[in-house]
């Protein structure tokens, strides 16, 4: 590796950090949401003569199972009463029913990929928005005569597209400009759909050619209703407007039905009812709860079993007060829907379907149940088979899935269950179809999890490696080769501890050998890229450590010498210690409240020469404490409330009036009488300013929700004046202060002054309060950080002023005196190493940042996150644009946690990267954690959870390294006291 630069700066570990964590992310993806998908198997279908001509399948998006079922009280009458008595009642003379499971991510595109392919698709297609075919696959609809579809324009295309013939399906579309959260009633979107069904038959009154299609066999109408969507993630869906919506559908339903009788004139028509994911109670889905994950499924007409009332079975606590005990319920998985729909109409199973055949709704003869399932084995064994095939090719000593070999093997199972149906033992034949299904489908479970071993190894080396790595350059950089002093009289120290010339050439060769090794193997598994890369990361990172040994283990040994090995050994247990409650907390928020509580007693244990004359201080920082732990334990599924938004506008338009009168006192400028009252003014009015900007917008956003809550929809002159307002105080901190020398808490003020007008715009509960009470606990904890040092030290806080010499250079600038005798210093970085009690600010700094995201009401899922915060600057539906109002909205606090933190290292002599890079360094340590915690089994709340955890620890990281770089645009050059200055400079 004789390529690579010997000497690594701060900057570049900061960049290689970013481009690690960005790769490592991605191996998430491609150890657990690989696509499934295989190409070149042969179609499989029933031959003999199917119980239905024709298909119809109603999706209503976002519906969940349990809204459908549950009887609901009336609004006038109080009286509990069904929304859907049309399905009700076929559930009771007609058809079947029962739960439909779907699986994460629980969003539109992956639910209608497992119902209408029968496959769940891998989470890759985000990046598609759901809406178009990341991949080619086959669906119901592609293997029909002919589809009619009618909805969604985010929906119907990737169907169309996605078919061999694409005149083969017709798609009926409203524009997009019709999803719009903040319109009203949702449901204007299903009565969209339904009106333009009934068209279609009128209109094949009078075209003959339209007449004779709808008339053929095998023909298909999907009728996407998306309006219980719109209404859950804009009305919540325990609201009037998700249920009335249910009632709604319902009747548009019923309709229909009486319509193709009427139109066909026979009973030749299959209904299959259902829903793409449900609907969480923030008005969110996307992850593995149980609400996102139980959906409806109804089914009656041709091919369908009437209700089974002998023997009523399948209820458990979910359908306790359904109060349709007295009928089967029937289960199914999300995938399972698709044979049925297949086997109903008779074309060819979905090639990519893994979904089984649910015969409980299968009304037909034992001859034709037996060959639907021997059918949907064969489809499902003959992807077994082709993806066996391609591993084979690809693997060095590949060991086929022990299931299927010998008496299971894909040509004995043929033979055995065709002469099983031949002989009509249908019972039999069934009964071994459906154990080599499963074996199947264990297969391609095995096939898909073959490179998994492997590529845990390789991501936990290169995880493992980065601590190393990192930790190595920050005992090297800022423990073993700093000496104590300030500028020029800092005297670097001769490193002996190097590799020799021979030692460094052989760990450089044997890593490239390493290297090459897995390249060959890699290439032979035809892996992608990005593979390669996976693997150098850990060959580079251990390389670097083993060259660097001696001098980790002299940090180690100096750190020892210098504290004693009890300090060191109680800071690096404290640490981790600390972490795993960390991790902790993302299973329950409430562990930070507890630990805020803990944090408010902390005064009590500093040394007498803290506590001495700090008592406001002290006191201060107790109270912000006491009040910042309420928020973690809060409900997060709040209503939206504008009296606590009010209250938080107030709140911080107040703390801005104190700021303006308060701050600028306390703050004085260096230079001249003149310049100190001019800078002054100039402080007080952009303060002014900003205040303003935080009353205005407590204004408009109360102004907004009354008139979302009247479905109004968002006025245009407040959208507009919201937009002008993110604009202009977003720009404040970058434009006022960010090139000059401001004090440092001039400085942070201005930053909480500027995003806070958009915190209130963005918030629908108590987020606005929380902010303020973050802020003045992140203050507080400043303040004690210095006067802890400046005890530490011996030495006061001085009226000095100092900035860091942006060059780092080692030159000590020259010494500028004001007016008032208060000094400006500039000076290189770094004036003392790191020792063991800087891992208390470093674990603190991961503290905040976990408070940062958890106190918002956040939880760490990927559907945690309600919509109706961008409702004020927005209502038409866009994912992205939508998505990313929310991840800025989110990351406010954090914007405010890492500047403290950059003036904090300032404020403790500490080069400007050092503490950041230790934090940075061990935060992996929860990482790592979240990576062995993924599951890929049990319930897909706990694999979704998981999933969740292992994704938002490692974009936290991720998020942490670019808000550093942004803090040091906010903060800009400030000027922080000097701890001991006088003293300083004599004794240098």
């Amino acid at each position: 590796m004789a390529f690579l630069p010997s000497k690594l700066t701060s900057a570049s570990l900061l960049i290689l950090g970013v481009l690690f964590h960005v790769t490592y992310i991605m191996s998430i993806f491609d150890i657990y949401f690989t696509s499934p998908l295989v190409h070149g198997m042969d179609q499989h279908r029933v031959e003999a003569p199917a119980p239905a001509k024709r298909l119809v399948l109603f999706v209503a998006d976002g519906l969940r199972a349990d809204k459908l079922y549950q009887f609901h009280p009336n609004p006038e009458t109080n009286v509990p009463e069904t929304k859907a008595p049309f399905l009700r009642s076929i559930i009771e003379k007609e058809g079947s029913w029962g739960v439909s499971h779907t699986r994460v991510p629980t969003e539109s595109r992956p639910g209608h990929v497992a119902i209408i392919a029968g496959f769940y698709e891998d989470v890759s297609a985000v990046t598609k928005g759901w809406q178009m075919n990341p991949v080619n696959f086959d669906s119901v609809f592609n293997q029909s005569e002919h589809t009619w579809s009618f909805g969604s324009p985010d929906i119907l295309p990737m169907f169309a597209q996605g078919a061999s013939d694409p005149d083969r399906i017709d798609t009926i579309m409203y524009p997009a400009e019709h999803e719009d959260f903040g319109a009203g009633d949702g449901s204007v979107l299903d009565t969209w759909v339904f009106e333009h069904f009934t068209e279609l038959l009128e209109n094949a009154k009078s075209d003959p050619a339209l007449y004779k299609k709808l008339h053929s066999d095998k023909i298909v109408f999907f009728l996407h209703l998306l309006g219980l969507d719109t209404n859950g993630h804009s009305h919540l869906p325990t609201s009037e407007f998700y249920l009335n919506n249910i009632k709604i559908v319902d009747e548009g339903i019923k309709k229909v039905t009486e319509q193709l009788k009427e139109f066909y004139g026979d009973d030749k028509t299959s209904y299959v009812f259902s829903a793409d994911h449900g609907m969480g109670n923030r008005g969110a889905h996307g992850d593995g709860h149980p609400d996102n994950t139980r959906t409806p499924i109804i089914a009656w007409g041709a091919g369908i079993k009437g209700p089974n009332t002998v023997n009523p079975q399948g209820h458990d606590e979910f359908s306790a007060d359904w109060q349709l005990d007295a009928y089967s319920r029937h289960d199914v998985k999300q995938a399972d829907i698709a044979p049925l729909m297949a086997s109903l109409i008779g074309i060819n199973y979905p090639v990519n379907s893994v979904g089984e055949l649910p015969l409980p709704y299968l009304d037909a003869s034992e001859s034709f149940r037996a060959q639907s399932t021997f059918t949907n084995t064969l489809q499902i064994l003959e992807q077994y088979h082709v993806k066996q095939e391609q591993k084979r090719r690809t693997e060095l000593f590949f060991q086929p899935y022990p299931g299927l070999t010998g008496a299971h093997s894909p040509e004995a199972v043929k033979k055995q269950v065709e002469a099983l149906i031949q002989a009509e033992k249908y019972e039999e034949a069934e009964a071994e179809c459906t154990l080599v299904r499963d074996l199947c489908l264990e297969g391609l479970r095995y096939l898909q999890t073959y490179d998994w071993l492997f590529l845990r190894s390789v991501v936990s080396a290169g995880y493992l490696g980065w601590i190393a790595f990192s930790l190595n350059f920050i005992l090297k950089t800022f423990v073993s080769s700093n000496e104590r002093g300030l500028g020029a009289s800092r005297v670097p120290r001769a490193n002996n501890n190097v590799a020799s010339a021979t030692e460094e050439k052989l760990l450089n060769t044997l890593s490239v050998v390493v290297f090459a090794v897995f390249s060959v193997i890699l290439t032979m598994k035809h892996s992608p890229p990005l593979y390669y890369v996976y693997v150098a990361f850990p060959v580079f990172f251990w390389n670097r450590v083993a060259l660097e040994r001696r001098e980790l283990l002299a940090a180690i040994f100096k750190t020892i010498q210098t504290y004693g090995w009890i300090t060191a050994l109680g800071s690096v247990l404290g640490y981790i210690v600390a972490l795993e409650i960390l991790v902790y907390s993302y299973f329950n928020r409430g562990i930070l409240s507890i630990c805020f509580i803990f944090l408010a007693l902390w005064p009590l244990f500093l040394p007498a020469a803290v506590q001495r004359n700090n008592t406001l201080l002290m006191v201060s920082w107790s109270l912000s404490c006491l009040g910042t732990s309420i928020f973690t334990l809060l409900p997060v599924e709040i209503d939206e409330s504008q009296s606590l938004i009010f209250a938080g506008g107030l709140i911080l338009t107040l703390s801005g009036l104190f700021a303006i009168w308060i701050v600028p006192t306390i703050t004085l400028p260096v230079g001249s009488a003149e310049a100190q009252v001019q800078a002054t003014t100039t402080a007080r009015y952009v303060m002014g300013f900003q205040t303003v900007l935080i009353a205005l917008s407590t204004i408009i956003v109360n102004s907004t929700v009354r008139s979302l809550v009247a479905h109004e929809g968002l006025p245009l002159l407040n959208q507009v004046v919201s937009w002008i307002i993110l604009g202009i105080t977003a720009s404040i901190p970058f434009v006022y202060g960010a090139r000059s020398s401001q004090h440092y808490l001039l400085r942070l003020v201005i930053i909480y002054l500027s995003f806070a007008p958009t915190f209130v715009l963005l918030s629908t509960a108590y987020e606005a309060i929380f902010y303020f009470f973050l802020a003045s606990t992140l203050l507080s904890w400043l303040m004690l950080e210095r006067k802890i040092y400046s005890a530490s030290e011996m030495q006061p806080l001085s009226d000095a002023l100092y900035t860091e010499k942006r060059s780092l250079t080692s030159s000590l600038s020259s010494s500028s005196a004001g007016a008032n005798g208060s000094t400006a210093v500039t000076v290189d970085y770094p004036t003392r190493g790191l020792g063991p009690k800087d891992a208390r600010p470093a674990i603190f700094f991961l503290f905040f940042i976990n408070v940062a995201f958890f106190g918002t009401g956040n939880v760490a899922s990927l559907a945690s996150f309600s919509l109706q915060s961008v409702f004020r600057l927005t209502t038409m539906f866009n994912p992205f644009f939508m998505g990313a109002l929310l991840i800025f909205k989110i990351l406010i606090p954090f914007f405010l946690v890492s500047s403290v933190f950059r003036v904090l290292g300032r404020s403790l002599d500490l080069p400007p990267f050092s503490l950041f890079l230790l934090g940075l360094a061990t935060t992996d340590v929860m990482t790592l954690n979240f990576f062995y915690l993924v599951r890929d089994d049990g319930s897909w709340l706990e694999i979704g959870t998981s999933i969740s955890h292992f994704c938002i620890s490692s974009l936290m990281v991720l998020f942490t390294i670019l808000l550093f770089a942004l803090s040091d645009l906010l903060v800009g050059r400030v000027l922080v006291p000097v701890v001991g200055e006088g003293q300083r400079k004599k004794r240098s």
